[in-house]
């Protein structure tokens, strides 16, 4: 297929936290707000004069230091986060809005926390006076009380620290405001990510992770023009004469912001068609919905919170839920098979990712690849060899079924 025309600017957008774009509006006077899961909701951290940034640790090799202040039993993807925080990656940020979620994330954002305590010296890891770390607590329901609860931590810990720390507007209008552009980037999300869906895809799973993760990472007023025309781009672009894959998949699991692991997968033959992973579409690309007269703060928190597949929700009927949804990603996306990956060390996603693989497979009889790795791809060798097995025990199956 004809290149994407922005994908290499896309591409050089992904290799610093402080890329250009972000670089552009702090010049212009906006506020940074970093963030790392889903429970924060980004549509809070783009309202006027502020811009949210989806934190991710491009390029770290080895997080050595992170380990020294963590733990080498804390996932990868939390050390090395600390590690290039350490390094002054994210000095650009004006605060940190964390979530009492994931208890590797909720450690690694409290090194960012200054602690003003007599008793030891702040290390000062974001070199930025006027810099701070909040936490909102976050259910593990989702009932009335919850939602009033996450709701009221949002506005205490979230709209308040906003407007008394960075003085940010934080009125109905200026959330609606936000609830639109927000809505206008899921719009256009989806508008291109539908493409997978066709018998013969004209866009890549990388070429849509690397497209999805600008979305997360860049300010929404900067990053969408560039989203327009990509998605009038799309409208007219030509699929392979052949289709140049053997098979279709969904690949979930924890976080995933390496589009080199989707490249990864793609190289061995399948094809990826659907992202329901931490930092991928399915959930973060849903549309706002406020209804007539709603409180716009009490659509956000039951949207974020309805919307989740989060593993951390352990009722029965939740997490079997989460199974039918993934199930029915594959039928929607015709794919053949599912990946789910777990980075190590993730409590939540271990659990899910070993429960996915016998209850997919033996309940809806969808071919499962199982994989934990590491959040740098370092053993890629392995993953390929796991990978091309798998695209072959597919491709059986399929001979087996006449298809």
């Amino acid at each position: 297929m004809k290149d994407l025309k922005h994908l290499i600017y896309f591409e050089n957008l992904l290799q610093e936290a402080n890329n250009e774009l972000v670089q552009k509006a702090k010049a212009e006077g906006k506020y940074a707000i970093g963030y790392t899961c889903y429970f924060m909701p980004e549509v809070l951290l783009d309202l006027p004069g502020c811009f949210s940034v989806r934190l991710r640790a491009p390029r770290c090799t080895s997080p050595d230091i992170a380990t020294y202040y963590m733990s080498s039993r804390v996932c990868h993807y939390a050390r090395s986060l600390l590690e290039r925080a350490l390094e002054g990656g994210y000095n650009f940020l004006d605060a940190q809005m964390a979530t009492e979620t994931c208890t590797a994330t909720c450690r690694f954002q409290e090194h960012l926390q200054q602690k003003h305590l007599d008793s030891v010296e702040d290390m000062r890891i974001i070199d930025n006076d006027n810099f701070f770390c909040e936490f909102i607590d976050v259910p593990f329901k989702k009932t009335n009380i919850a939602y009033d609860h996450y709701r009221d931590q949002l506005r205490f810990h979230v709209l308040g620290k906003l407007h008394d720390n960075l003085g940010i507007d934080v009125s109905d209008e200026a959330l609606m405001q936000a609830i639109e552009q927000h809505n206008e980037v899921c719009r256009l999300i989806n508008e291109i990510g539908d493409y997978r869906k066709l018998s013969n895809p004209t866009i890549t799973g990388y070429e849509f992770h690397v497209i999805q993760l600008v979305s997360l990472v860049c300010p929404k007023y900067l990053i969408l023009p560039y989203l327009r025309e990509t998605a009038e781009e799309l409208k007219t672009r030509e699929p392979d004469d052949k289709w140049p894959f053997r098979c279709k998949v969904v690949l979930a699991g924890s976080e995933n912001d390496d589009p080199d692991f989707t490249k990864l997968i793609e190289s061995c033959g399948a094809e990826v068609v659907c992202d329901r992973y931490c930092y991928g579409a399915v959930e973060s690309r849903q549309p706002i919905v406020v209804q007539p007269g709603q409180d716009p703060l009490e659509a956000i928190a039951r949207h974020y919170l309805d919307t989740s597949n989060c593993p951390r929700f352990m009722p029965q009927d939740e997490m079997r839920a989460r199974k039918k949804k993934l199930a029915d990603l594959v039928k929607e996306y015709n794919a053949d098979g599912l990946i789910i990956a777990s980075n190590k060390f993730c409590e939540y996603w271990s659990y899910e990712r070993v429960i996915d693989t016998v209850i997919m497979n033996r309940d809806f009889g969808i071919p499962v690849c199982s994989i934990e790795k590491e959040y740098i791809n370092a053993a890629s060798g392995q993953l390929r060899t796991r990978f091309q097995a798998f695209v072959e025990s597919v491709e059986i199956k399929k001979i087996q079924e006449g298809k």
